[in-house]
């Protein structure tokens, strides 16, 4: 494994195709990361997100069997490893206990 980090559109990326499972690939992952987080992404972005993720063991990929509506082409099909799942769960867990680290104080708001 490459190591353990994950950048905030890894994370991103991994939550989603965790959200998309069995069928997330590279387009669904796009569109699924617009629609719920409002991020617009270009393909070859997702596809270097998901092919360093799976060389850091968070994911694993497979072919998918080719399709009419795919004029025969197959999709290659991403799925959380044991390993992406505990990078998701220590990175929810660290951002937890940073946020509950903050002092209620400083999230109160007085409009002016």
């Amino acid at each position: 494994m490459k190591g353990n980090y994950l950048g905030e559109l890894e994370e991103l990326v991994l939550l989603h195709v965790g959200i998309l499972y069995p069928t997330a690939y590279g387009v669904a992952v796009m569109d699924e990361i617009e629609k719920q987080a409002g991020r617009s992404l270009n393909i070859s972005a997702v596809h270097s997100v998901l092919t360093r993720l799976e060389e850091k063991g968070f994911l694993k990929s497979k072919m998918s069997d080719p399709t009419e509506e795919r004029g025969g082409r197959r999709k290659r099909i991403f799925l959380l490893t044991a390993a992406g799942k505990r990078a998701l769960e220590e990175a929810i867990e660290l951002r937890t206990q940073l946020f509950n680290q903050i002092p209620k104080v400083a999230l109160q708001f007085r409009l002016a």
